[in-house]
């Protein structure tokens, strides 16, 4: 059964500089047990929320299938985390999740190309071993929110 495993809304870039020099302090309470996604706009509280420039990637959503052993999304900077969806194909598509407040539809714009941080943050060989399974940048195209635990997931072309 598809479900959301995890869900990160950060307010602040932790990968600045150089990855040699190493990521910023995590703040606290950065993974959540529930999102308030609003239309156009992103994740309430989050770094992205309400960018001009990152409208069309305020979301990322990931696949835990493509997750390295022991790394989770404090390390890769993605929004959300889902097992049995297989993200990384739905470029073009809206997702639409619903965790028991309605529906969110996510438009699936592009994939989410890992970066060198990887190798600094979770380990050696990260970056390279994420190619194509770093997930996707959405857009929300609703207002709702999102739950860890049990999901259903719709696709729609």
């Amino acid at each position: 059964m598809p479900k959301i495993v995890q869900l990160l809304a950060s307010p602040v870039h932790r990968y600045t500089g150089r990855p040699a020099d190493g990521p910023a302090p995590a703040p606290p309470c950065e993974l959540v047990e529930e999102i308030r996604i609003r239309e156009g706009l992103g994740i309430v509280g989050d770094r992205y929320f309400g960018k001009p420039a990152h409208r069309d990637a305020s979301i990322t959503v990931m696949a835990q299938e493509s997750l390295p052993p022991g790394a989770d999304l404090v390390q890769l900077r993605r929004n959300i985390l889902v097992c049995e969806v297989p993200v990384d194909d739905l470029v073009g598509s809206v997702l639409v999740l619903d965790s028991g407040d309605g529906p969110v539809r996510l438009r699936v714009n592009r994939r989410a190309h890992p970066c060198a941080w990887m190798d600094a943050t979770v380990a050696p060989g990260t970056w390279r071993a994420l190619r194509g399974k770093g997930g996707v940048r959405c857009t929300p195209l609703d207002d709702g929110i999102l739950r860890i635990g049990p999901v259903r997931v719709t696709i729609e072309s």
